[in-house]
């Protein structure tokens, strides 16, 4: 049966630089995907349905509402089967589920010819599935996700990726966003010479849900503080609208042992690496 890496979405900047009159926000963000994530199987012949597994199926919806039969209706595939493998936490800021409901439509337009939906389509199952769609390319996402430009590969970056455990609301962390027209990243990007410099320059970009989200839920600037406090870390960050924070390692030694150090029950810890076309798969740990 065919089946599909749905990798973890990492926001490696999220600058929030407008809001539109119907309330959506504006973003430019950086983004890159991880070798870590959800397996989406088609089970061709099957009767229409999805079933799901893995460490973290439980609360997951298994009926219509689950993005992954949304989107199959989106290219009049109702009759579609598919089983999930749920590696990603919920709620976390990562993309799950738009990056499962992105693998279930490129299996479904390679087994059975469909087209893809429009852009305008996929806006109405959520801001991040166009970028989703792009994976595993590193993108910049402007707009309100509409607008996405796949980038030339980046330099390979070790990331450490960790969730609390503790599930974060989005629309919270935006109605508790103070600045709302934050400058975006330059028009146009650098060409980053190696891991070095690209990580320079990241210092100086953000990720403006962070200040709000770190105010809502306090345990991430405990996390954050402790993924920036392990030896050969340079440059801790959370992604999305949280709770997940990443660092980012040019060691895999350090990443190894930073992983292992910052176990702990009830949270989510991946060591794993950006991908940039390469699909491969890491070990996460729960």
């Amino acid at each position: 049966m065919p089946s599909r890496l749905a990798p973890a979405k990492v926001n490696l900047t999220l600058h929030v630089t407008g809001r539109q009159p119907d309330g959506y926000h504006l973003l430019d963000s950086l983004v890159v995907f991880a070798a870590v994530g959800d397996i989406v199987t088609f089970v061709p012949g099957a009767h229409a349905g999805l079933r799901i597994t893995g460490p973290l199926a439980t609360g997951v919806p298994q009926g219509p509402e689950n993005l992954i039969a949304r989107a199959a209706r989106l290219i009049e595939a109702p009759a579609a089967a598919f089983i999930l493998d749920k590696r990603l936490p919920a709620s976390a800021g990562m993309g799950g589920g738009s990056s499962d409901a992105a693998a279930a439509l490129h299996l479904l337009a390679e087994c059975r010819g469909l087209p893809l939906p429009t852009r305008a389509a996929l806006m109405g199952l959520g801001a991040d599935l166009p970028v989703c769609m792009a994976a595993p390319a590193p993108c910049r996402m402007r707009g309100r996700g509409e607008w996405v430009e796949p980038l030339a590969p980046l330099p390979q970056l070790g990331l450490l990726i960790v969730n609390p455990g503790v599930p974060l609301s989005t629309a919270a962390v935006f109605s508790a966003l103070k600045i709302r027209d934050n400058s975006p990243m330059p028009d146009v990007l650098p060409d980053w010479s190696d891991a070095d410099d690209f990580c320079a320059w990241l210092a100086d970009m953000r990720n403006d849900l962070e200040p709000p989200a770190r105010r809502l839920l306090p345990v991430i600037d405990e996390l954050l503080k402790a993924i920036a406090n392990q030896p050969g870390c340079r440059l801790a960050r959370m992604t999305g609208s949280g709770a997940t924070c990443f660092g980012i390692f040019s060691d895999r030694n350090a990443l190894r042992r930073a992983a292992e150090t910052m176990h702990a029950p009830g949270r989510f810890v991946a060591a794993t690496e950006t991908l940039n076309g390469d699909v491969q798969l890491t070990r996460a740990t729960t």
